[in-house]
């Protein structure tokens, strides 16, 4: 086994030459924000898809435009609104009268990056049609199905403040996101670099960095990354612990947790934490890498009872306490 994990940081670090470079040419347009770039980033070398939660403005859109301008794929931004239908993201047949046949007209799905902005102001029917292409990796029109391109990844962002018109999701499709991420407000010496930045006369501009065909090679190569017996059983921990905290010596959070993490979780921890470790140039991965990556592949999954609501106990606080409760490897 050892000299397979010598095979596979050495594919690590050949496939992997590409990040740092990504990462300096974001950062030329994005100020700060490294953790949710990162997190990103592990989602698309995860074959995960992403939701984004954070308060207007905060250059949710801009990061993903500029990620996706890095690494030469297609990118469609959807605004979701309530009139919003599921023809408009996945396409329609059209009708020529001329030879009266019908068309397949394409819907913006049908592209690398999908930005479904404020995913929460469309209707159910909108959000499952959506939800179905993310699992299925596929749509179909009038009779046919369309495979979608690869790589294939949707970030959705909502904002968690304005409730006023808006479908939130049920856990069932929250559940289908890989990361939920956090972005919140940025540092003071970062704002003012976003300030000088973006009030310059020319706006900072991102160079392509790499291509599609090199992010699929290295998601093969992060999927073969060496995840040990001992780091399988300490990602089953962690999630058994959501379900039955008491059999961790959590018997407090008992009343706080309503449904524990299904096992989705324990699928997209062991995925994120192979793509972390690829982030991270090893070609096997770390509990710290599990714990790096943890609270955003749990946080949409301990859903928390009315009790916690009431203590002001987030889900948060909760899985901080199942790291801090669960034995290390």
């Amino acid at each position: 086994m050892e000299l397979g994990i010598k095979e596979i940081n050495k594919k690590v670090a050949e496939e992997s030459i590409f990040v740092a470079e990504l990462k300096r040419e974001i950062a030329r347009v994005i100020v700060g924000q490294e953790e949710v770039i990162d997190r990103i980033l592990t989602g698309l070398l995860a074959n995960g898809h992403i939701l984004l939660e954070g308060v207007p403005g905060l250059a949710k859109t801009l990061t993903i435009k500029t990620l996706a301008h890095c690494v030469e794929c297609g990118f469609s931004r959807i605004q979701f609104t309530p009139d919003l239908l599921p023809a408009d993201l996945t396409g329609t047949m059209i009708f020529n009268p001329k030879d009266s046949t019908f068309s397949v007209h394409k819907g913006p799905l049908f592209s690398n990056i999908i930005l479904a902005d404020e995913i929460n102001r469309a209707p159910a029917k909108v959000q499952s049609a959506l939800l179905e292409a993310m699992q299925e990796r596929h749509v179909t029109i009038g009779n046919s199905t369309y495979q979608l391109p690869e790589p294939f990844i949707v970030l959705a962002t909502q904002n968690p403040i304005e409730q006023e018109g808006t479908y939130p999701l049920p856990e069932a499709q929250v559940d289908r996101f890989m990361l939920k991420i956090r972005i919140t407000y940025p540092s003071k010496s970062e704002e003012r670099s976003i300030l000088e930045r973006m009030t310059s006369q020319q706006a900072p501009q991102c160079s392509r960095i790499a291509k599609p065909e090199q992010l699929l090679r290295a998601r093969q190569v992060a999927s073969e990354i060496y995840l040990d017996e001992k780091i399988k059983n300490y990602i089953l921990e962690l999630v058994f612990a959501t379900r039955d905290p008491e059999s961790h010596r959590l018997a407090k959070l008992k009343n706080l947790i309503s449904y524990g993490a299904s096992p989705r979780a324990s699928i997209y921890l062991a995925q994120a934490a192979k793509a972390f470790a690829f982030l991270n140039g090893r070609g096997y991965v770390t509990p710290e890498d599990v714990k790096s990556i943890g609270a955003d592949v749990l946080r949409h999954r301990v859903i928390v009872s009315y009790e916690a609501e009431a203590e002001n106990v987030a889900a948060e606080d909760i899985i901080q306490s199942l790291f801090e409760a669960v034995e290390v490897p």
